[in-house]
């Protein structure tokens, strides 16, 4: 009596096996990553906004016939043919003024915001990935700057610059570098955070045992893997600054002798365009300043569902299929590897 394997008894059956081709049949050609990215609805309507928007501050006052400080009326002239929103308190043509202001605002946003997020990152990887007493340090400075109202800070600082008599100060690049040493505390907390977590992973260990000096290991290692958070942090950090630069002219501090969305608004609250019912005097800036806030904050909020897939509109709806067939697929498997091989007596 022989014992024999059914797996054999099959095999002679079924014939000599046939020798698979060992060449590899041509690879699917990989995509580019970006290419793997939901870019939803939302993104391409907060960046026509913006895209619009700076297409008129920047390209709208090389085709506008009029200039920003060119006088072509008097006090708040109704809009007509020729000035299509009237004049302001000066004279000069609103469309002009705004293009002009929407222009400056926008390069005060970018200069602070980018400040701002380069110091914030800065700090919060550091404090992140190195700990101990450096990180103590970093956050107990972050957490005293966090204390004090961002407000009052600016108002101080820049009633002391506007005191001076250094150009510098009074002009809107001062103002961005006043805003944007201000502004970096939240950032950088929120940067410390991610940077710990990034820090405790294998591939820095790896980094780390390779010889890897700090500052390469941040730039190589830990950087890339905050770049869609540090992407969000800049666009709040734009959004920001251009708020903040609105605020602290509509209160006189802004940059003097330059136009801006909040120079706009504070000129016209001066000389009572709102009383006399000078719509054209501050409706257009408050239009604008609320469509720049509104398309940075909708950025943004897309930006998250862009990075982050469990925020995907596109893929909720197949996230209960997709866990069935896991599910059906690992019980298949657990089925297969519980089914015993058969062993066929046979009798010689």
């Amino acid at each position: 009596m022989t014992n024999i394997s059914s797996n054999a008894v099959t095999a002679e059956a079924e014939g000599p096996l046939v020798p698979t081709d060992p060449t590899p049949g041509p690879k699917a050609k990989a995509k580019p990553a970006w290419m793997n990215l939901n870019f939803g609805p939302r993104l391409w309507v907060s960046l026509g906004i913006i895209v619009v928007i700076a297409l008129l501050a920047f390209v709208g006052p090389l085709l506008y016939p009029y200039g920003p400080d060119e006088k072509v009326g008097s006090l708040y002239d109704a809009p007509s043919a020729a000035h299509w929103l009237g004049t302001e308190n000066f004279g000069y043509d609103v469309v002009a003024v705004l293009m002009a202001s929407t222009r400056n605002s926008l390069i005060n946003g970018l200069l602070a915001g980018t400040l701002a997020t380069v110091i914030g990152v800065g700090i919060g990887v550091v404090a992140g990935y190195i700990g101990g007493w450096l990180e103590e340090l970093l956050m107990g400075i972050t957490n005293i700057v966090l204390a004090i109202p961002s407000i009052v800070i600016l108002i101080l600082i820049s009633m002391s610059l506007q005191s001076t008599d250094i150009p510098f100060f009074k002009g809107i690049v001062g103002l961005a570098l006043v805003i944007g040493i201000t502004s970096w505390p939240w950032t950088a907390r929120a940067v410390r955070a991610q940077a710990s977590s990034v820090s405790t992973r294998e591939h820095i260990d790896v980094a780390k045992l390779s010889g890897a000096r700090t500052p390469g290991i941040l730039i190589r290692d830990v950087l890339p893997y905050l770049a869609s958070y540090v992407v969000m942090a800049w666009v709040l950090q734009l959004a920001s600054a251009i708020l903040a630069e609105s605020t602290l002219s509509m209160l006189g501090l802004g940059p003097s002798g330059t136009n801006s969305l909040g120079m706009q608004l504070h000129w016209a609250l001066a000389f009572q365009s709102v009383a006399t019912g000078a719509w054209w005097a501050f409706l257009p800036p408050t239009i604008v300043l609320t469509l720049i806030s509104f398309g940075l904050l909708y950025l943004q909020s897309s930006l998250d569902e862009v990075f982050n897939p469990r925020l995907r509109r596109g893929k909720k709806k197949n996230l209960a299929a997709a866990a069935k067939r896991r599910e059906e697929a690992a019980r298949k498997l657990e089925e297969e590897m519980k089914a015993p091989a058969g062993v066929t007596e046979v009798i010689v």
